[in-house]
């Protein structure tokens, strides 16, 4: 069984394009609402051009079909044996509301209080085989969203020439911090203030007015003519997602092409840039980046960063993509190996939320040697000496299952390259061995068992739960040849699923030392269950460690924390909504192989009193604090003068920042910008990274840094020199070079 990553969730919200058909009346519910008054303020652009006019969505026979299909495996197979009941039903009512307008953008109080009919029927009405009640509101919003991008079209000149950027109003960033606007006004008046916000966003930029608005027109007559294309499917994919969201995130309803795009991402046969998007309705945000793909490569794009624009080529031209589906976005992205893609994307730390960067990359294929386990050695001067220590990356638990089918002797499985790199290693003569699962984001069950035997004579590594509470234990083979040396599992918040089993198994055994961030959360089991039109993704299973703690939505807590680079909360299972909760099951008895959790304390004392005056965690730290200071904004000013100040005391700081870390290097100065600085990684100091400029021209081939650049670069991997730190402490103490050891270090036989 696989473990489904959850960076595959790009799959589960694309909108795709189907037939239409009819459906039945609702039978206790009105068939249709009283048309919206719209603001006197709204006026349809392009009235001289002749258009079909809307017709109303209304859902076809076979939607109707599989609604009852879905509902029927939700309660029999899913985790939960969640009650399909009337407090099911308006939470569905709320869920389906907040996806269609997240930003409360479109619909007011008084749309809701006619929608409020429906809020104590919809599971009736799934059982019953009628999906009208969504269908409806649905319409609703596709008709609010047409007449408020027609009014901006027809409007735009005018309404940026009216803007005043002197007034000290805000615009609300966080929309669940706000009631649904009272009428049409109120929406009025919301419109207005996100316009600006865009506006002074693209001034800031230094973009002029002409720019500006040729710039926004397009982009929403792109939007418009989305909205135009949205059928059937699209309202029953949303609504249904909305329900099986509700049982818990990683549950979701596939349409047939959907399913189609999601075996290739399992196949890892897809040419593109190497990363997982998501839709958010108006952008399309990176989730994930895989691992020796060519975004991870590249360097500069990050998780959460919102992609804006896409052009083929270095010098094509750009799309804005903002409003697309993300199915299409994806299209646009992907292509031919060896082509380039220019993305355009807004940072979600920057003090600027409309301040864009060009990032060029050249699309590639995943290949498996490059998801491979890779090991090097790390000579650390540590306490007046040189230590070696060994560290192995595992970017995936991966296995060749066809390669094993098969018989072939030398399939490639992360186990079998484990054990080959932990033999040269040896040979190298290292004191311990750091396993570095950062951006893990999880893969082959098997494989996590059969690892965690390289490092324990014997014993269960993991324990599941089914729904009816029956708990089963996945062990590994008896090894007595098992590797003895310390070792040291670095971990921060992309490692996720099967990193956090095997984690979770060496900290329960007190085989080694849990050093990074906390883990992402990811404890659920997920099967494909076919459907008569398309597939339903369901949770059917929930991990828990040896100890009997579940590695749900609490994830590994390390016995070492450093600083994380990415934001806990915008990235994490406890993040996401409806995620199922942290509980236990009975413990296992285990055999300990060490006493590492007696030293963890001292060996934070070690730790605190090491890095106080470290220039690479200063760096990291002021950067990390940096970031935060601006994601935890909850309100952003619509004033010019307070914008501009804002980003030029931010340039400062990043610049001083940057500044005093080379200064502590023995490197020059360097005179730098917000762009520069902003998403400069501290844990890559030669990552190729190219960022092009829109009135730069470059060639297809990627641009690399040169050599002289890379050596005048003081930014180190600060977490992982630290960490093998960490465990040469660990090493000592428990030789007894302090007095604190209970155990003798044992030496590999």
């Amino acid at each position: 069984m696989l473990i489904k990553q959850y960076t595959l969730r790009i799959w589960l919200t694309l909108l795709v394009l189907l037939p239409l058909s009819t459906a039945q009346a609702f039978s206790n519910a009105p068939n249709e609402l009283p048309a919206s008054t719209l603001s006197d303020q709204v006026e349809v652009a392009d009235e001289a051009i002749e258009e079909k006019p809307l017709e109303a969505l209304k859902p076809s026979i076979r939607q109707i079909r599989t609604a009852e299909e879905i509902l029927l495996k939700l309660q029999r197979r899913h985790y939960t044996q969640r009650q399909f009941d009337d407090e099911l039903s308006s939470a569905l009512f709320d869920n389906y509301l907040k996806r269609l307008d997240p930003s409360k953008s479109y619909f007011s109080q008084q749309d809701i209080n006619e929608f409020e009919v429906y809020r104590l029927v919809l599971d009736d009405g799934i059982r019953r085989g009628n999906l009208n009640p969504s269908f409806i509101i649905f319409n609703r919003y596709r008709e609010k969203l047409l007449a408020h991008l027609d009014t901006l079209i027809a409007e735009l000149p005018e309404r940026i020439a009216a803007l005043d950027f002197t007034l000290d109003e805000s615009l609300l960033l966080e929309s669940d911090d706000q009631a649904w606007a009272a009428d049409n006004n109120e929406l009025a008046d919301r419109a207005r203030k996100s316009l600006k916000n865009t506006t002074l966003g693209l001034m800031l930029a230094d973009k002029n007015e002409a720019d500006i608005i040729e710039t926004l027109e397009k982009r929403y007559t792109n939007q418009r003519q989305r909205v135009k294309q949205l059928n059937a499917e699209d309202a029953f994919q949303i609504y249904i997602n909305s329900l099986t969201g509700l049982y818990d995130p990683h549950t979701n309803y596939l349409s047939p092409r959907t399913s189609e795009n999601f075996s290739i991402n399992m196949r890892l046969s897809l040419e593109g840039i190497g990363a997982v998007l998501r839709s958010d309705t108006e952008y399309t945000i990176v989730e994930r980046l895989i691992t020796a793909g060519p975004a991870d490569k590249q360097g500069e794009l990050q998780p959460a960063d919102k992609i804006i624009s896409v052009a083929q080529g270095a010098n094509g031209e750009r799309v804005d993509v903002i409003g697309w589906r993300l199915d299409e976005v994806v299209g646009l992205i992907r292509g031919k190996k060896g082509t380039t893609v220019t993305l355009e994307v807004l940072s979600e730390v920057s003090v600027n939320p409309d301040e864009s960067k060009f990032i060029q990359i050249v699309r590639n294929t995943v290949k498996l040697e490059e998801q491979a386990a890779q090991q090097s050695v790390l000579e650390i001067f540590h306490n007046e000496e040189v230590h070696k220590i060994g560290v192995i990356s595992i970017p995936t638990f991966y296995i060749d299952f066809e390669g094993s089918r098969n018989g072939d002797v030398d399939y490639k499985s992360t186990t079998r390259d484990v054990r080959k790199l932990l033999a040269e290693l040896e040979e190298e003569n290292v004191e311990g061995i750091v396993i570095d699962l950062r951006g893990n984001g999880g893969g082959s069950l098997q494989e996590v068992n059969q690892l965690t035997g390289l490092f324990v004579e014997r014993g269960a590594v993991v324990q599941i739960r089914s729904p009816s509470g029956r708990v089963a234990r996945q062990s590994n083979y008896p090894n007595p040849n098992y590797y003895k040396k310390p070792i040291a599992v670095l971990i921060d918040r992309l490692s996720a699923s099967a990193s956090e089993i095997f984690a979770g198994a060496i900290q329960d055994y007190e085989r080694g030392l849990i050093i990074g961030s906390q883990s992402f959360g990811k404890g659920t089991v997920q099967q494909l269950a076919d459907l008569s039109h398309g597939s339903l993704k369901l949770t059917e299973a929930k991990f828990y460690r040896i100890s009997g703690g579940s590695t749900q939505h609490k994830g590994v807590i390390p016995d070492i924390v450093l600083p994380s680079l990415y934001d806990s909360q915008e990235i994490g299972e406890d993040t996401l909504d409806f995620a199922l909760n942290w509980d236990t099951v009975e413990p296992i008895r285990h055999r300990n192989y060490g006493n590492y959790s007696t030293l963890v304390d001292k060996l934070n004392t070690q730790h605190k009193a090491r890095i106080v005056d470290d220039p690479d965690y200063i760096y990291l730290t002021e950067q990390i604090a940096l970031n935060n200071k601006y994601a935890d904004m909850t309100e952003l000013s619509l004033n010019e003068a307070e914008r501009r100040s804002i980003i030029d005391t931010d340039t400062e700081a990043r610049n001083a920042i940057e500044n005093a870390h080379r200064v502590a290097k023995g490197l020059p100065i360097k005179e730098l910008n917000t762009e520069d600085n902003s998403k400069a990684s501290p844990t890559n100091a030669d990552t190729q990274v190219t960022v092009i400029d829109s009135n730069e021209n470059l060639d297809e081939a990627e641009v690399v840094e040169t050599e002289d650049e890379k050596e005048s670069d003081p930014r180190t991997d600060f977490l992982l020199t630290e960490t093998s730190h960490i465990l040469l402490d660990a090493i000592q103490l428990m030789n007894g070079a302090e007095g604190d050891s209970k155990k003798p270090l044992a030496k590999n036989q």
